[in-house]
């Protein structure tokens, strides 16, 4: 079968057709037929700029995208034929998802910005981890590119490449270095390889807005953490210290809060961090959120966070004061309180998403009765664990076993609802 016949048969769908910055000189004669012969052209204002003898209606994407789409699914069931630009792949971060989950449509793309990009540096991309902050916060990219030796960022004017690099630089993440490729194919193009401490001086005027930065670390210098993380790692209150999750009870408060990779997660009384920061390392994707009520033990936790590469928020406050500012959670740990057990609690299991978990870890029977007695008034399900762990220590040529204090893990979830 012809291969133009096959596309031509399906004329009648409004076609979205990737284009890179050299404009209508990269498109197949088949693309530009048809974008000659359409009757509306949809694109951005730069993307519009390529066709200037196009005697069709333009019309250019400005705001939102609902209105768009309902007036071109009514011209298209009218039969006016629709071509819609968009920048390189359509489907990658691009209008295309979008307009195919809206629209009857079909995609033509061109190369994406990532794949030119690799392209320059003349290295593979297939092992590479790729995202976008273009009109995205930068909040959490740490711990998602920690370990991984080839990074791709899709950027903007805001997260442009010298913030980038000042935000690596406060994690510490000084193994990468940044290739940095602008206006990919076009006549303005321009890449070049810099170290981070060069790009955290440059502002957002010194790169064109139209840049995707690459990092890249060498090989054997991956970076990471297994669960478990040592006690001694951690920043801890001085000359007091102790006061944070120990290592194996830490580990069994991990696995009762059943996190997954996008969990939105709450820690209480979290001190140090240890908890929110080993949360923050499985929900990469997720969201993890961090009060305390002392100043010295917040500041001690915002050191650990940078020192172990994961961006979460943690705030002063005396919970459950200032829980209000946090989404709800599909996790909640409380390491602590300070005797306001009946109502932290009722906020924690009345803001839990469903199937959602809340995991107390309470020293004292006192504080197990009253969490359990508050966790079955709030008509929650509980679990208990009584962990009694001692660790090995030399005592000369010998070894013998020094206990941790008890600690008891509550586990506390919605009711499953009773069927028939």
């Amino acid at each position: 079968m012809d291969g133009n016949k096959g596309l031509q048969a399906k004329a009648g769908k409004p076609k979205v057709i990737g284009i890179g910055d050299h404009g209508s000189q990269g498109l197949l004669p088949m693309y530009s037929d048809w974008i000659a012969q359409s009757d509306i052209l949809v694109g951005g204002e730069r993307q519009l700029a390529f066709f200037p003898a196009y005697t069709g209606e333009k019309r250019v994407i400005k705001g939102g995208l609902a209105e768009l789409v309902s007036g071109l699914k009514s011209e298209a069931e009218q039969g006016r034929s629709i071509v819609i630009l968009a920048s390189g792949d359509p489907l990658f971060y691009g209008i295309g998802g979008y307009l195919a989950t809206k629209l009857d449509v079909e995609v033509y793309p061109s190369l994406s910005s990532v794949q030119l990009a690799f392209a320059r540096m003349g290295e593979s991309w297939q092992d590479a981890y790729v995202t976008s902050v273009h009109g995205r916060s930068l909040k959490g990219l740490a711990q998602r590119i920690d370990g991984k030796r080839k990074v791709a960022l899709l950027t903007d004017e805001r997260n442009h490449p010298g913030a980038i690099a000042q935000y690596l630089l406060s994690f510490g993440m000084t193994e990468y270095r940044a290739f940095v490729a602008e206006n990919l194919e076009g006549t303005e193009e321009r890449t070049g390889w810099y170290e981070l401490e060069q790009l955290a001086g440059l502002d957002e005027g010194a790169f064109s807005p139209l840049n995707v930065v690459v990092l890249a670390a060498p090989a054997g210098t991956r970076r990471s953490w297994a669960l478990g993380m040592e006690d001694e790692a951690f920043a801890q209150r001085k000359p007091d210290k102790g006061l944070i999750t120990k290592k194996e009870v830490r580990v069994l408060s991990l696995g009762q809060l059943g996190l997954q990779e996008d969990s939105v997660v709450w820690d209480i009384g979290t001190c140090t961090g240890s908890v929110a920061i080993e949360a923050a390392r499985i929900a990469r994707y997720g969201e993890v959120y961090a009060i305390e009520k002392n100043e010295a033990d917040l500041a001690n936790c915002i050191e650990n966070m940078h020192r172990f590469r994961t961006d979460l928020t943690a705030v002063q406050g005396r919970a459950p004061q200032g829980l209000e500012a946090f989404p709800d959670p599909d996790a909640v740990f409380i390491g602590g309180s300070g005797g306001e057990m009946k109502e932290l609690l009722h906020v924690c299991c009345t803001r839990l998403r469903p199937g959602g978990r809340i995991v107390l870890n309470a020293a004292t029977i006192e504080n197990l009765y009253e969490a359990n007695k508050a966790f079955a008034e709030e008509g929650m399900e509980t679990s208990i664990i009584l962990t009694q762990i001692s660790r090995s220590k030399p005592i000369l040529d010998l070894t013998r076993f020094e206990g941790l204090n008890p600690i008891y893990i509550i586990t506390a979830k919605h009711k499953s609802p009773v069927t028939e």
